[in-house]
């Protein structure tokens, strides 16, 4: 399989590519800042994200993302990854029908967001409903982080 290597993709071309991986985004490091700061906006302080020396005594043996930071992260993994479509003035999320969180993402790792185009539908006039199965790797582990089903509508 080999990933879509076009900036702009006109939405005529995406049933054709189906059941194929469309984009690959930049491996991108996550930081310890970054978890401390989704920790205060989401009010979720679980000392395994942002208390470096108790975590370093359990399981994981430091401090490790959430896993809905890393969730939160597909829309910037995708803009990254996947060709825009052209005509398209808004692209927003629907939804997600699975997720699930395999591989902790530990503080300094590199991830990034693997696509793969699973469905396409055209709904009223000018929306295209998209379904795409989206798996965050881990630099250098052999599991992933992640692996989701993610709906987005374009709007043209």
């Amino acid at each position: 399989m080999s990933v879509i290597q076009v900036q702009v993709l006109h939405p005529d071309r995406l049933p054709a590519l189906i059941g194929q991986e469309i984009g690959v985004s930049p491996w991108r490091s996550i930081s310890q800042e970054q978890i401390d700061r989704f920790a205060e906006a989401t009010d979720d302080h679980q000392f395994i994200h942002v208390d470096p020396e108790r975590a370093r005594n359990t399981i994981f043996g430091g401090t490790i993302a959430h896993g809905f930071l890393t969730l939160s992260l597909l829309p910037s993994l995708a803009e990254d990854a996947l060709p825009d479509l052209e005509g398209k003035t808004i692209g927003v999320n629907y939804g997600l029908d699975k997720v699930r969180f395999i591989s902790p993402v530990h503080n300094g790792a590199r991830i990034r967001g693997r696509f793969v185009l699973d469905e396409v539908s055209r709904r009223a006039g000018n929306e295209i409903r998209l379904r795409h199965t989206v798996t965050v790797d881990i630099e250098d582990n052999d599991k992933p982080a992640l692996v989701a089903q993610w709906i987005t509508l374009s709007i043209f």
